[in-house]
């Protein structure tokens, strides 16, 4: 099969949503539809010991959260599905916003009994920022949840996108019966009580067919004539370009955890969601059947096998062929690096690939070499554009409680924070650490690792800081006066780059306005730009 055909049958999509919405239940069915497990763990669920298949962490399975971007691979009707979960909780959605950056799609699923949700807003801000298409699922309609038209005009006034529903719910609650699938025209009904499993899928291309009486009853059948007429009266038909453009959104109706309406959105996805396309470089376009390989970082998880103390940068592929056991060129560094066992993932577990194409995902074991943002090529020189970090919210100094363990807590908050998971900072004199974040989660979650993987015992102390700002001029002598007059303030992040710590917003401000000759960054995407 030639680069053409394996880039048309390949689909690398992330799955998004506010916590609780249902996004990793959704990902478990998926996964299930694909064959790729065999049953689903159930997220929050004691009584079920096997947890979620994706979220794999001991923390996560713990708090029954998803704290981490989690890669899956699997086939669906001759479809390569390349899918990443991806935490819901804000204070990781850093993890999120970089996961986005690989992906050529979304699935963002919504509360039906909430609807939308400051982090669903966040997400899709991110999304717009890169015109990415977007399929959305309204979950949980067999809880009593809110009017699905409703709910559609909440999606289009909050989220400032055009929706067009591809399915629709026959009931709500209690009264859920099913979902009608607007684009193929197929019935599905399930049987309510403890099972909720399918009971029958027929084809209706006309609902004024006397069957749908028989099958709904009178009044749930006139009601699903009304709605559909409404949908088709008030919606566009599905426009697939401006979907792909991202400026139209897909709308389908259904419960993850009852399996109800999942069906559909995998089938259409598989049909209409975009293959791999062209990615922005410092030296313009990539595309995706360049004859050279290309791709790049955009997670780091260390100690993915507690056993091993393995460390592995996931990558996407952008363009060419990546071969096992192959000499890429390493851009940041400027030397060429090969790779004896890259693999593929269904969450925790690995598979060795020989292989690999643009769209797919790959972890590639590491020694200390990569970092989020690198670029591999097959010898030219640029780098991919848009993986910046965030300035952190919350800023904490790391506080060793066991001297006799300090090389593992210096080794671990180094490889942790190389994941991205949290920004780490130094001052001197005193080699001080100050780690920042964007919610207090993430201090638990490295305190927890810390200590469950490197066997290190620290605290955080909270220190008087607003922002950090990474800072560059074009008058280095301006800048070096800078450094030495706020040298309180002044800390470097993992790459050596100055970061100026704002202690207030008042502080910033005046700081600003008094070095006119110095540019503040809020992300250090600044960097990439400069390569």
């Amino acid at each position: 099969m030639g680069q053409q055909e394996e880039i048309a049958k390949r689909r690398t999509f992330a799955i998004i949503s506010h916590p609780d919405a249902g996004k990793t239940t959704l990902t478990e069915k998926f996964l299930l539809y694909g064959g790729a497990i065999q049953t689903a763990g159930a997220v929050k669920s004691n009584k079920i010991r096997k947890g979620a298949t994706s979220d794999f962490m001991e923390i996560e399975r713990q708090r029954g959260i998803s704290v981490t971007t989690s890669v899956m691979t699997f086939g669906y009707e001759g479809t390569l599905m390349n899918l990443l979960d991806t935490p819901g909780h804000r204070d990781f959605a850093e993890d999120t916003y970089r996961t986005l950056t690989a992906v050529d799609s979304v699935v963002l699923v919504i509360d039906s009994t909430k609807g939308v949700e400051p982090q669903t807003e966040r997400l899709m801000e991110v999304c717009r920022m890169r015109n990415t298409p977007v399929i959305v699922f309204i979950n949980k309609l067999d809880l009593e949840g809110r009017d699905p038209f409703s709910l559609l005009d909440e999606l289009e006034e909050m989220l400032s996108i055009r929706v067009r529903p591809l399915s629709w719910p026959i009931g709500v609650g209690a009264t859920f019966k099913g979902v009608y699938d607007l684009y193929d025209h197929d019935l599905r009904l399930f049987e309510a009580g403890k099972s909720k499993k399918e009971i029958t899928s027929e084809q209706f291309k006309d609902l004024a067919d006397p069957r749908l009486d028989k099958l709904l009853g009178e009044e749930a059948a006139t009601e699903l004539r009304n709605d559909v007429e409404l949908v088709n009266g008030v919606y566009d038909p599905l426009d697939l370009a401006a979907y792909r453009r991202g400026e139209l959104a897909p709308v389908f109706f259904g419960s993850a955890f009852n399996n109800f309406g999942v069906r559909e959105v995998l089938d259409t996805f598989v049909r209409i969601a975009p293959p791999p396309g062209p990615r922005e470089t410092d030296q313009g376009q990539v595309d995706p059947a360049d004859p050279e390989f290309s791709g790049f970082v955009f997670k780091i998880h260390a100690n993915l096998d507690p056993n091993h103390r393995d460390r592995v940068a996931f990558m996407r592929i952008c363009s060419g062929q990546f071969k096992r056991n192959t000499f890429y060129q390493h851009v940041r560094l400027g030397k060429q690096l090969r790779f004896a066992n890259p693999t593929a993932f269904l969450a925790a577990q690995k598979s060795l690939v020989d292989e690999a194409w643009p769209g797919d995902v790959i972890g590639l074991f590491d020694t200390g070499n990569l970092k989020i943002g690198d670029t591999l090529t097959g010898g030219s020189i640029f780098n991919f554009r848009g993986i910046p970090s965030f300035s952190p919210e919350l800023f904490r100094e790391l506080v060793n409680l066991d001297p006799m363990r300090s090389k593992q807590l210096e080794k671990g908050i180094r490889q942790l924070t190389e994941e991205g998971v949290a920004q780490l900072f130094t001052q001197q004199p005193g080699n001080k650490k100050i780690v920042g974040c964007v919610g207090e989660l993430q201090f638990d979650v490295i305190r927890y690792r810390l200590e469950h993987e490197y066997g290190a015992s620290c605290s955080f102390r909270a220190i008087q800081a607003h922002k950090a700002c990474w800072i560059t001029s074009d008058d280095p002598a301006a800048l070096g006066e800078f450094i030495r007059i706020k040298s309180n303030q002044i800390v470097q992040d993992k790459d050596e780059n100055p970061v100026f710590i704002a202690p207030s917003a008042y502080m910033l401000e005046l700081e600003q306005r008094n070095n006119p000759e110095i540019t503040f960054h809020f992300t250090n995407e600044f960097k990439t730009l400069q390569t």
